[in-house]
């Protein structure tokens, strides 16, 4: 059987403590949503009604592209920015993530890791603050994820 790409990252938080599982890029619910989406269009017929300035078959061209598009598979399993700079910090520190670095208030990185995890929250993405247990933080995460984003139930039904 294969795994969903909920499954893919539901366990991964990346060097920077962004939980993988969080985000629509990874966990599947863009992909999943905009195919909603692209059949709900299609079945009100808004090629036919849509103002006449609205290129219908470019947007669903648009949204077909999204639906083809690769899961990112994370950090840890190779996605994302291969120039991280909190990936090679922590790699080169052998720490799982930021949040058990000694310097991590003080770090050299610290501006781009605050500004990547600021933007993150305001995706409504769930970042991971301190030294924590990492499975109840997925647990949490995981319900906190099913209360605030109801569809992506369906990703992460199962769980």
């Amino acid at each position: 059987m294969k795994a969903n790409a909920f499954d893919n990252v539901r366990d991964q938080i990346g060097f920077c403590g962004i939980w993988c599982g969080s985000c629509v890029l990874g966990n599947g619910a863009l992909k999943e949503l905009t195919k909603q989406y692209a059949e709900i269009v299609e079945k009100y017929g808004l090629g036919e009604w849509a103002p006449g300035d609205f290129d219908y078959d470019k947007f669903k061209k648009e949204l077909a592209s999204i639906q083809e598009s690769s899961f990112c598979s994370g950090c840890l399993k190779g996605g994302g920015r291969t120039d991280c700079e909190m990936r090679n910090c922590a790699s080169n520190k052998k720490i799982a993530d930021c949040c058990r670095c000694d310097e991590f208030l003080a770090c050299k990185n610290s501006e781009p890791l605050q500004k990547m995890r600021e933007g993150a929250r305001d995706a409504n993405l769930i970042v991971k603050d301190k030294n924590v247990d990492r499975q109840e933080f997925i647990e949490k995460g995981t319900s906190e994820l099913k209360k605030k984003f109801p569809s992506c139930i369906l990703i992460c039904d199962k769980h």
